[in-house]
């Protein structure tokens, strides 16, 4: 009789403790400890682009052949920059060691949500990002990866679920063709000067750079904008004008 009450204490208990566990609130999503960043996540591409001309003085858009390359992955982008540049190499100058040398440091050794950004000078048929640098970068949690170059792998890269944006799709190898010259200096990728640092935010309306002595400025204008534009909506439906709305908001 006690070895049977003992077995029911024991069993009762392991079943509540089950129970316990079973219903444990659910982790939440990780956030970043940067304000700026969680900010410039809630903004529209559009609105950024347009505070950085505002707050800036100079467009901080990249190139309109810069998109996203792979179908699937999450639409946006939003982290702080890293760089990688390349240039052509004279002939028998480039190797697999020294042709993508700084791009592969700077993976290796980006943090979680930082974005990669390579350049190759006059590389658009080139593919600047394969599946060997894409997985170590998702290994590696970083937000994305922006090429101002081609990239290739696409369908070892979509398994991955890594943000890629390029100004190209080409099946081409950098190996024998480029060699590596510099990592987080600044970089010009896709006619946007871009420093280590500096703030990504990119998604399918494209690319903006928000340097990041100006980024609390700019978010703030850009929060300013998507505020003005989400009362523009319901004025232009209930007035079914867009020259009345405009008069009264000062903005298109």
């Amino acid at each position: 009789m006690r070895n049977w009450k003992k077995w029911i204490g024991v069993s009762a208990g392991a079943f509540a403790l089950a129970i316990l566990m079973g219903f444990q609130p659910a982790k939440k999503t990780a956030v970043s400890a940067d304000p700026l960043i969680e900010g410039f996540k809630k903004t529209t591409v559009a609105s950024v682009a347009d505070a950085v001309d505002t707050v800036v003085g100079h467009p901080g858009f990249m190139s309109h052949d810069m998109r996203p390359r792979i179908a699937g992955a999450p639409g946006r982008v939003v982290g702080r920059a890293r760089t990688a540049f390349a240039r052509p190499a004279a002939k028998g100058q480039s190797t697999p060691r020294n042709a993508a040398k700084h791009a592969v440091a700077m993976i290796d050794d980006a943090k979680p949500g930082e974005v990669g950004v390579i350049v190759l000078e006059n590389g658009l048929d080139i593919a600047a990002l394969g599946g060997l640098m894409a997985t170590t970068a998702k290994a590696r949690d970083m937000a994305g990866i922006i090429a101002d170059g081609s990239v290739r792998d696409l369908a070892e890269i979509r398994a991955l679920g890594l943000p890629v944006f390029a100004r190209g799709v080409a099946p081409s190898t950098s190996v024998g063709r480029y060699i590596s010259v510099s990592m987080d200096e600044e970089v010009t990728c896709a006619g946007v000067k871009i420093r280590k640092g500096d703030i990504i935010v990119a998604g399918e309306d494209g690319v903006v750079v928000v340097p990041s002595d100006k980024a609390a400025q700019v978010l703030k204008t850009a929060q300013e904008i998507d505020d003005r534009e989400g009362k523009m909506v319901p004025f232009i439906k209930q007035f079914k004008s867009l020259t009345k709305t405009i008069q009264k908001f000062n903005r298109i």
